[in-house]
Parts: C-alpha cells; structure tokens; sequence
C-alpha cells in the first residue's frame, strides 16, 4: 500500500479578481506542530477533519484525512495551541487544475495564500495572473507556523 502523498506549491496572491467566487469559512487549529508532523483539527461547511501530515520534503508530504464528528471537531479546537487559524478559502478553478485561495484573519489578517495541488513535482501548470510570488519553500507560511508566528508580528519584517 502506498502512503498518500501531498505535492503542493504555494504562492501569494495579488489583485482583487479572485474575490468574485464564494467564500468558505475555515477554522483550524493545531494539536501538534512538531517539523517531524502536524496534526490538525478543521471545521467547514458544517464538516469536520483530523488531518496528520508528516515532514515537507521540498513541495511534497505525506498526509493522512479523516472526518470526524463536528461536535468532537469543537472540543478538539479548544485543545489546540492558540491562536487558531481562521480563514475564507475560495476553490478557483484555473487550466485545469483548482487553486485554493486562503484569506487569513485574526491575526493573519492581510496575508492572501493561493495553493495548487499537484499530481507530480514536475508537472507544468498555467498561474492565474493573481498569483504572485512563490513562496513554498518559506516555513513561514505554513498554516502551522501562522499559528505560531502570526502574519502580524512579522509582516513588515520583509
């Protein structure tokens, strides 16, 4: 059996053009974010996830996702490390492939993510031309980092 595998790139977003598809509410919190593994906890759309995703290894993970009772999904949160991480994601589809527009809030707020995942490193994809700048490979943008070191303590650091 073969260990599911996430191959993800992440990029900013720029512009307003990706405002106009719908917008999902996300809350999610972290029950363990060691670089070794993450273990989330995410409510949307009246669902809810455990989620565990091992070590980054350029653009690639493992990631293990299992629904679970909304009502147990609550109770999780309120054991997660704080602050929680609190977003609209708007699915945007693009050439084929679906971008995930994340909207931070809290104390994130400013940030605007976009993330396309892929079904191999080397595949090619067409950006939407309110994708920016690269930044897969900066730790600091990883939703568990955000929960560690908010966008606001360091957004004009750069």
């Amino acid at each position: 059996m073969q260990m599911p595998i996430e191959i993800e790139r992440k990029f900013l977003v720029v512009g307003e053009t990706w405002r106009e598809v719908p917008a999902v509410y996300y809350a999610q919190g972290y029950l363990n974010r060691d670089k070794a593994r993450t273990v989330r906890v995410r409510i949307a759309n009246n669902q809810a996830f455990l989620t565990v995703k091992g070590a980054n290894q350029g653009a690639r993970r493992c990631e293990f996702e299992y629904p679970i009772p909304v009502p147990d999904a609550r109770e999780l949160l309120c054991l997660c490390e704080q602050p929680l991480i609190e977003k609209y994601r708007r699915n945007i589809l693009h050439a084929g492939f679906v971008w995930e527009v994340d909207e931070f809030l809290g104390e994130n707020t400013g940030l605007v993510v976009a993330e396309i995942e892929l079904p191999d490193e080397s595949t090619e994809f067409e950006r939407p031309d309110w994708v920016g700048l690269e930044v897969t490979n900066d730790s600091r943008y990883y939703n568990a980092n955000l929960s560690r070191y908010p966008y606001i303590q360091w957004q004009n650091n750069d």
